[in-house]
C-alpha cells in the first residue's frame, strides 16, 4: 500500500493501454441555437492529467458528459481504449470512472454501505470489495467515517465520498468535473494526492476545475475552452513562460483611458491591464502619465507570473471561480 495516499502499489494499467487512451476528434454539440462544442479535439495519454479550463458555458461539462455517454454528440469521434465511445458507450464506460459536479450518494445509509454498493456495481466482488474500500477510504480520509450515515457528513466529506465512489475500481480513465467545488482544504489536498498517484501509475485523468492553483499543483497539461472551441493548450510552465511577465491591473471609476504611451494595455470593463517585466516601475510611470485621470483609480493589483497571467494573456479576461449548472450552456 502506498504510504502517501493509501492506494495500492502493483497495478500496471500501462501494459494494456495505448499511448493515447482517450481521443476526441472534431466533436460538435448544440442545444438548439446554442453551440456547446464546435469541433473540439482532445488527446489524453496514459498517465497524463489534462486540466480543462474555461468560463461557465464554455462546454467543459458537455464534453465530459459526451465522453462518458451521458449525452449524445451531434457529430465527431470519441475513442476510449480503442473503442468507439459514441457507438458503443456501454463498452467504453467499463474503462471510465466519473465524478460529476452534482454529488450522487445515498444519504440514508452509511459511508461503508455506499462504498459497498457502488463497488459491486463496478463489478468488484468478494475480497476485492473490502480491499478496494479500505484503500480508497484511506486515500480520501474516509476511514474514520465509514459507520456514519452519508447524509450526516459535512459538505467536504460528502464530496470525498462522491469522488471515492468514482475511483473504487481504479479506472484507467478518470473524469472529474469540478471535483472540489465547495470542498474544504482537507478534501482538496486529499483529492489532489489521489489524482497525482493515479496518474503516476498509469491512469489518464481529465480534470475540470475553476481553481487554477489546482492545475498548477497537478502540473497538468492545460486545455482552455471558450464558446465550445479549444483556444489554447500546453504544459503549465510553457503557457506561463509565454504569457510575458507580471500584469498590472488598474480599476477605474468609469471607463479606463484608451491609450498609454509606451505600454500596450487591454481593457475589460472598468479594468485596464498592462503586461510588464517590471511591474513596480510600470505602475509608477502609468500613474504619472495618467495625471488628473489618476483620481479615478479605485484599485491597483499586481499579478505575478502564473497560470492566471497566462489565462489572462490568452483570453483577455480573468478566470472566475464558480459553478457550471446550466445544462444548455455548460
Amino acid at each position: 500500500m502506498d504510504s502517501t495516499t493509501g492506494l495500492k502499489e502493483g497495478r500496471d494499467v500501462t501494459a494494456t493501454m495505448p499511448d493515447a487512451f482517450l481521443e476526441v476528434e472534431d466533436l460538435h454539440k448544440a442545444y438548439g441555437s446554442v453551440v456547446a462544442l464546435n469541433g473540439v479535439d482532445l488527446s489524453v495519454q496514459r498517465g497524463q492529467i489534462v486540466g480543462l479550463l474555461g468560463p461557465n458555458g464554455a462546454g467543459k461539462t458537455t464534453l465530459v458528459s459526451i465522453i462518458c455517454g451521458l449525452r449524445r454528440a451531434d457529430r465527431g469521434k470519441v475513442t476510449v481504449n480503442g473503442i468507439d465511445a459514441l457507438s458503443h458507450p456501454q463498452r467504453a464506460r467499463a474503462f471510465i470512472g466519473l465524478a460529476p459536479q452534482d454529488i450522487g450518494i445515498y444519504p440514508s445509509v452509511t459511508v461503508l454501505n455506499n462504498l459497498q454498493l457502488f463497488a459491486e456495481l463496478t463489478g468488484l466482488s468478494g475480497r476485492a470489495v473490502a480491499t478496494q474500500i479500505e484503500q480508497i477510504a484511506t486515500a480520501l480520509r474516509l476511514d474514520e467515517l465509514l459507520d456514519r450515515k452519508a447524509g450526516e457528513l459535512s459538505g467536504g466529506q460528502k464530496r470525498r465520498l462522491h469522488t471515492a465512489i468514482a475511483l473504487l475500481n481504479e479506472p484507467p480513465l478518470v473524469l472529474l468535473d469540478e471535483p472540489t467545488t465547495g470542498a474544504d482544504v482537507e478534501t482538496r489536498a486529499a483529492l489532489l494526492e489521489v489524482v497525482t498517484d493515479l496518474a503516476r501509475r498509469g491512469s489518464s485523468v481529465v480534470y475540470s476545475t475553476h481553481y487554477l492553483q489546482e492545475i498548477e499543483t497537478l502540473d497538468a497539461t492545460v486545455v482552455i475552452i471558450e464558446h465550445g472551441n479549444v483556444i489554447a493548450s500546453g504544459a503549465v510552465h510553457d503557457l506561463i513562460a509565454a504569457s510575458g511577465g507580471s500584469i498590472v491591473a488598474i480599476t477605474f471609476a468609469g471607463q479606463p483611458p484608451s491609450h498609454l504611451n509606451g505600454y500596450t494595455a487591454s481593457v475589460d470593463g472598468s479594468v485596464m491591464r498592462v503586461t510588464t517585466d517590471d511591474p513596480g516601475r510600470a505602475t509608477a510611470q502609468i500613474l504619472e502619465q495618467l495625471g488628473a485621470e489618476s483620481s479615478r483609480v479605485e484599485g491597483i493589483e499586481i499579478i505575478k507570473p502564473s497560470l492566471e497571467t497566462a489565462y489572462l494573456a490568452i483570453t483577455g479576461h480573468r478566470y472566475t471561480q464558480g459553478e457550471e449548472r446550466n445544462v444548455v450552456a455548460s
